[in-house]
């Protein structure tokens, strides 16, 4: 199988900063975080007006570096674009990321033949384009990023955006629950590669097992339907679409010169194609999530344990209304609840409402291990709570977690719901220690397999929509 082009030019042996300054500004933001990564090839600060920048010699152009140069960063002004491109002709670049902006997107004809124009000299150089109009890559296991402070380890979660702030959102959103990226790519106005090329090559890429993608418009429907359709029979696909309604089109117009269709035909080819649709980051992040923890799942039935009263009851709605079949308790497991001497066998049901216990005698634990063991659950979802009174009752996470017998529900799907904060005390220090003890909860979880979601909602909703994505990749 050929290489994929971006595969050489995302492993590049030296970068080149046209544009970097020394005092703050987004020049010096791109020189940063490869410094502070500890980017393992060369870097080279291009500015005329200094010598020096972060301790690093610098070059009045491309072309005057003694060394070679194989990637460009360029934050100069689109009017400097043009020169320096020649430029980096002359030096044998191979890529250039154009975070420089002001092109097609602004709407005015001359902006948008200086982008033409641009593309065209690249191509004669044969070099290679990213944006414009972008963050460019972030690459934690090239110690490539375009902002400090992001992850800097490795994951297996590919994501596309074409927005620069969404992609700095959903990686902050993503990191917090617990996943990594193997690459993540702002592309903006899309002027060479574009989100199909993109797609393309994170199908094929080792490193990569799901998917993300945040898009205004698509350069070539047919090109990207295909592509999206051949990329989902091995990997899922989660796409946030930009540029909705009416509002948001004009939107998508001015920030990537995108043009944004119907959403009822991008509904459909999303859905035809195989792949998953979010209505916003926060979806695209649960369901990655759940791809990322989960094994494939293909049944909708579910077991629901830990919840208390009410919530048991929304607990029902909601898995029904996301799409989850909340299936009665079967009597086997009522039988085993007996023969257990478990004094509310003939009263409990699904969702299991922890609050009717009699006694301590039968917890969360093992209402999950029971239904683990049960052919007729698909998947079960348990709430994780940690009520205190006065901070009576302080656990470690390792105790806490005991109790939900992680180790004995014979691999079955499990999504945590998590409580937020504590209840119960006006005490800070209880309050902080509640904070600390779930922050670890949630790690001890996801260090289990176990990925956590805030409401009972956004985890049925994220698991249904794992699961649609398994029927019908088997459908095909």
């Amino acid at each position: 199988m050929a290489t994929h082009p971006l595969e050489e030019i995302l492993h590049p042996r030296s970068i080149a900063v046209v544009g970097a300054s020394g005092g703050g500004g987004r020049g010096s933001g791109f020189l940063a975080p490869l410094v502070e990564l500890g980017y393992r090839g060369q870097i080279y600060p291009v500015n005329p007006k200094y010598t020096e920048i972060m301790g690093i010699k610098a070059y009045a152009s491309v072309k005057d570096i003694p060394g070679v140069v194989d990637y460009v960063i360029s934050s100069v002004p689109a009017s400097q674009v043009l020169g320096m491109i020649s430029d980096s002709a002359a030096k044998g670049v191979k890529a250039i990321h154009l975070y420089t902006a002001r092109f097609s997107e602004t709407g005015r004809k001359e902006a948008a033949d200086l982008e033409k124009e641009i593309l065209n000299q690249a191509r004669r150089a044969g070099i290679r384009l990213i944006g414009p109009n972008c963050m460019g890559v972030y690459y934690p296991g090239q110690r490539i990023s375009f902002s400090s402070g992001m992850p800097t380890e490795s994951g297996s979660v590919g994501l596309a955006s074409q927005s620069g702030s969404a992609i700095h959102e959903i990686v902050d959103m993503a990191a917090q629950r617990g996943l990594r990226f193997s690459k993540a790519i702002s592309y903006g106005n899309a002027l060479d590669f574009n989100e199909s090329d993109y797609l393309e090559y994170f199908a094929q890429d080792s490193e990569t097992n799901v998917i993300m993608m945040y898009i205004e418009g698509v350069r070539d429907g047919r090109r990207f339907y295909d592509t999206l359709r051949r990329t989902t029979a091995t990997k899922p696909v989660i796409i946030v679409k930009g540029g909705r309604g009416q509002s948001g089109i004009r939107a998508t117009a001015s920030h990537t010169a995108s043009l944004a269709g119907s959403m009822q035909v991008w509904e459909t080819m999303v859905s035809q194609a195989g792949a998953v649709s979010a209505q916003h980051p926060s979806e695209l992040v649960d369901v990655a999530t759940a791809f990322h923890f989960l094994p494939s799942i293909s049944g909708r039935r579910v077991g629901v344990a830990g919840g208390a009263g009410g919530s048991s009851v929304l607990a029902a709605d909601l898995c029904e209304e996301a799409g989850l079949d909340v299936i009665p308790l079967p009597m086997e497991i009522r039988e085993e609840m007996k023969a257990q001497g478990s004094p509310i066998w003939d009263w409990i049901g699904n969702p299991a409402d922890m609050s009717i216990r009699i006694d301590r005698s039968w917890d969360t634990g093992e209402m999950l291990k029971i239904m683990a063991g049960n052919p007729n659950f698909d998947l079960l979802i348990t709430f994780v709570h940690a009520h205190f009174h006065g901070g009576q009752g302080k656990v470690s996470a390792e105790t806490f977690l005991e109790q939900y017998r992680l180790n004995e529900l014979n691999n079955k799907p499990l999504l945590a719901v998590m409580e937020e904060r504590g209840q119960g005390s006006n005490n800070d220090d209880d309050h902080t220690w509640f904070r600390e003890l779930m922050e670890e909860v949630k790690a001890g979880l996801m260090a289990a397999g176990v990925p956590g979601y805030p409401s009972i909602e956004r985890a049925a909703g994220a698991a249904s929509k794992l699961i649609g994505y398994y029927q019908r990749r088997e459908s095909r």
